[in-house]
């Protein structure tokens, strides 16, 4: 896609459109000529390049990435027009789009029947699924793994409903003993399922804790904020396919969050919250006396807890959907190639004599330590502070980031390695962009000499 050229047709697009409702004149005090625009701008641009390129192949820390023209293009134009989708009335066009794009990732995910709506963020969708939780379980907890994203027990407390984290196993999955030992209490109505935790990508085995789950009654909701579009590789043939149990069992559960501005090529922010009984709208509805309504459709405002929502966030995924759908042979792709560069990478750091893989990656993010001597949890720590630092600053940049590991945790993966402090930094890299499969020989081969050089460094003797 040439973006330059689509965005000059954009602007002409809703020009075209605006002029079909007769010339204005624009108000003199949001006028800006060029000339102090220019001056400002040179500014805005420069004080830009204090990030991080995220855009590289060779940026391989955080879960960050640029969106796709596609979508760029068409959040630019959307937001020419500057729809809320709150009410129908504020943007018709984009909350049909809106409803589109939602029955799109309800079908990803096998819901027969379902409501839906894009939120500004996971933790927002997070937020409205524990409420419903709420009001359908009063006085119940919910109950997430140790693992699962921080926000579940913050919200527990703005819902002011008790969280209840739950012990995970040596792969950082939710441990169903423990679940089930917690079930019996009588105390939770829910169970959050992390589908691809934001720490390791981690899947929690949501086809067994379901059973679980509805033996005893309790509702269950899937965070797949981070790992949702990754249910497109469930079942799939080559190194990138995923058990499919997990995924299909999503399908079977009350409700489930995804983030778009992840892994469906999106600007933040877009997350989205799916519910598979569209009766929870009931929990919703609420009177604003000075909102008006054309349409006697239900609109996106009465099935959210948000009011005000940028309605650009739906025709960028609207017209990103259309040319890359969330199916296996769209999206799906763009999935594969992140998890086969994850799997490669994770082949290379097992064979290293300098790297040691923490986690086989179960999605697209690898977690590794530097082999140290003395092999202990101190010394790894700082040699991963060192190569995260110098990867930054060196003339051939490489972008990791770090994981605190606790303990038990740590040593429950590498029982050899002494343990002598209460939590480690190992390094950590998500393969988010599809570029980063042609590019993993370079990336190990770079963390490698990072690895080389520090050990040579602590050698020397000090003077």
């Amino acid at each position: 896609m040439d973006l330059q050229r689509w965005l000059g047709r954009a602007t002409h697009a809703i020009q075209d459109w605006a002029d079909t409702f007769g010339p204005y004149q624009p108000h003199p005090a949001v006028l800006v000529d060029d000339d102090r625009f220019g001056a400002v701008f040179e500014e805005f641009t420069g004080r830009l390049k204090d990030n991080y390129p995220f855009f590289h192949p060779h940026y391989a820390g955080q879960m960050l990435k640029p969106p796709h023209p596609a979508a760029v293009v068409g959040y630019l134009t959307a937001m020419l027009i500057n729809p809320n989708n709150h009410a129908l009335d504020g943007g018709p066009a984009t909350a049909r789009m809106e409803r589109e794009a939602v029955a799109q990732l309800a079908t990803m995910f096998g819901f027969d029947t379902h409501l839906g709506h894009l939120t500004t963020s996971g933790t927002i969708a997070n937020l409205e699924a524990l409420f419903v939780a709420r009001e359908l379980h009063p006085g119940r907890g919910v109950a997430y793994s140790e693992d699962a994203h921080y926000t579940h027990g913050r919200m527990c407390g703005v819902l002011g409903i008790k969280g209840h984290p739950v012990r995970t196993d040596s792969r950082g999955r939710l441990d169903l003993d423990a679940l089930e030992e917690l079930l019996r209490t009588g105390d939770v109505g829910t169970v959050v399922l992390t589908t691809g935790t934001t720490g390791l990508g981690a899947v929690d085995p949501v086809d067994h804790a379901l059973p679980l789950a509805e033996r005893h009654g309790v509702r269950v909701h899937v965070d797949a904020a981070y790992g949702g579009f990754f249910t497109l590789l469930a079942g799939a043939d080559g190194p990138e396919g995923l058990p499919p149990e997990p995924w299909r069992a999503i399908a079977r559960c009350d409700s489930v969050v995804v983030d778009p501005h992840k892994h469906g090529l999106q600007p933040y922010g877009c997350g989205a919250v799916l519910f598979r009984d569209p009766e929870v709208g009931r929990f919703y509805l609420h009177d604003s006396p000075y909102t008006y309504f054309t349409s006697a459709e239900l609109h996106l405002g009465e099935i959210s807890l948000e009011c005000s929502r940028a309605g650009a966030s739906a025709a960028a995924l609207w017209l990103t959907f259309q040319l890359l759908a969330p199916t296996p042979e769209g999206l799906g792709r763009v999935l594969g190639a992140g998890r086969r560069a994850a799997l490669q990478w994770a082949d290379l750091i097992t064979a290293s004599d300098v790297l040691e893989l923490y986690q086989r990656p179960e999605l697209d993010i690898v977690s590794y330590f530097p082999v140290v001597e003395p092999a202990t949890l101190t010394g790894i720590d700082t040699t991963s502070a060192r190569i995260l630092a110098n990867g930054m600053s060196s003339p051939d940049p490489v972008f990791l980031s770090t994981l605190k590991a606790g303990r038990e945790a740590f040593t429950a993966r590498h029982p050899k390695i002494i343990a002598d402090a209460e939590g480690v930094r190992v390094l950590r890299s998500v393969l988010m962009k599809p570029e980063s499969e042609h590019c993993v020989e370079h990336l190990h081969a770079r963390v490698e000499q990072l690895a080389d050089d520090v050990r040579v460094a602590e050698a020397r003797p000090r003077l």
